[in-house]
């Protein structure tokens, strides 16, 4: 659950690489990103873990840290970038034809599942740090594979949504399948700004809760305590459905707020480099 915003995110920004892909090259492309992803998880990081765990145990709070800062700051730049008009514009190069396009593509797309994925195993890492040795390893393997069929298992079902409904619209023998392929194609673009808006707000949701609890650990605990104060008695009088919904947009407004921080920081760093360019030149 508390993985739930980073996956939602991937699979809502895997697809933008695949744009301009041929329709006959975007299943294969996929796979080498999964076989990319798996190798992310099962021999960089969670071999890297297993080693912090084993000997630096107390950098995995400051790493949570980084981790929902990384989240928190990812969700305020894009709340901001919409709010400004300043869209980012993705990452993923428009694929043009030829091999060495597609590994262009893969390396960006196997790239940025590298930082997903790394935050991915933390968070799971946190849950289960409690375990012996090789429980946590089976458990984080286990957790590495059904994630990463589970986002590109979704991932390839929206990138060849559209594809589908072209068929049907074309070659269906009835009109209400031939309507129903139309209104897969029309729905596609709305689908996928719904994926983005929900990602957006569970990583600020999961970023927001990482950067409470780990402050709460390393010795700053107001915040969290304030939260915890706010959602025990709405969860008396109310219930733990409403309790957990107040302490989920308590933790998306903190993230936010936390990630607005971390924006304005990284513009400053941005300024002050090419100030710094500026005057080399």
């Amino acid at each position: 659950v508390k993985a739930a915003g980073v996956v939602i995110d991937d699979a809502a920004v895997t697809p933008q690489y695949m744009a301009g892909a041929a329709a006959n090259r975007e299943l294969p492309m996929i796979w080498r990103i999964v076989k990319g992803s798996l190798r992310n998880k099962l021999v960089f990081i969670l071999p890297g873990l297993l080693i912090l765990d084993w000997i630096a145990p107390w950098a995995l709070p400051w790493l949570l840290l980084a981790g929902g800062t990384y989240l928190s700051y990812e969700g305020a730049h894009k709340v901001w970038g919409k709010l400004t008009g300043h869209h980012e514009e993705t990452d993923a190069p428009a694929v043009e034809q030829g091999p060495e396009a597609e590994d262009k593509v893969v390396r960006g797309a196997v790239t940025t599942d590298f930082i997903l994925s790394l935050e991915i195993m933390v968070i799971s890492m946190n849950e289960v740090a409690d375990q012996g040795f090789w429980l946590k390893a089976g458990i984080l393997a286990v957790v590495a594979v059904f994630i990463t069929l589970a986002v590109y298992g979704a991932v390839a079902a929206i990138v060849k949504m559209d594809d589908v409904g072209l068929h049907m619209n074309q070659n269906a023998r009835t009109s209400g399948a031939r309507s129903f392929g139309h209104g897969l194609v029309k729905a596609m673009p709305i689908v996928m700004t719904v994926i983005t808006v929900i990602g957006t707000v569970a990583m600020l949701w999961v970023g927001g809760h990482i950067v409470l609890m780990e402050l709460s650990a390393l010795g700053l605990p107001w915040l969290y305590d304030a939260q915890h104060h706010l959602v025990e008695p709405v969860t008396q009088a109310a219930g733990s459905v409403l309790g957990w919904l107040v302490e989920t947009l308590s933790s998306a407004l903190w993230g936010l707020i936390w990630g607005s921080v971390a924006v304005a920081v990284m513009a400053v760093v941005g300024r002050l480099r090419g100030k710094k360019e500026t005057l080399q030149h």
